[in-house]
């Protein structure tokens, strides 16, 4: 007899915390999560500014992994390097079925197309002013507005 179960995605979240700090909340995971299981949760920042620390006690009720990213020169972003270069380990590894994005910026989007091109689904979750080239290269793309709303709204 076929089973009415089928199997969810095995996910992995990789998440532009610089960039998306504020976003950063339960709501919103719960939202990812509707996707799929959320097997590798990153979250890519310099941890030791003043504004990134708050997000600590967030990151450690949501098992949310830290990537630690020191500024080696000033205008330079390290996290979006390190995202791009886990995302390929992880593509390679070959134990994930889609990617979770959260980032509003078009940066990604050559790796978003990198990874749909290998066949895997790409969920980007970004800003309303997030570039429409990396909107457009996501498999599909939610706003994060709605999910980061008051509750009542």
């Amino acid at each position: 007899m076929p089973s009415l179960l089928h199997k969810q995605q095995i996910l992995a979240v990789l998440i532009d915390a610089e960039n998306m700090r504020g976003a950063l909340t339960h709501k919103l995971l719960l939202r990812i999560a509707c996707y799929g299981v959320l097997a590798v949760k990153r979250a890519y920042g310099d941890w030791t500014r003043p504004d990134m620390r708050k997000l600590k006690g967030f990151l450690q009720r949501h098992a949310i992994e830290p990537v630690q990213l020191f500024r080696h020169a000033a205008g330079k972003n390290s996290a979006d390097m390190w995202l791009f270069a886990d995302a390929m380990d992880l593509l390679h590894e070959g134990q994930i079925d889609g990617f979770c994005i959260v980032s509003s910026d078009s940066d990604f989007t050559p790796l978003a197309i990198r990874i749909r091109r290998a066949g895997l689904r790409v969920y980007g979750f970004g800003a309303q002013h997030t570039p429409t080239a990396f909107v457009q290269a996501c498999s599909r793309f939610i706003y994060v507005e709605p999910c980061i709303a008051p509750s009542g709204s």
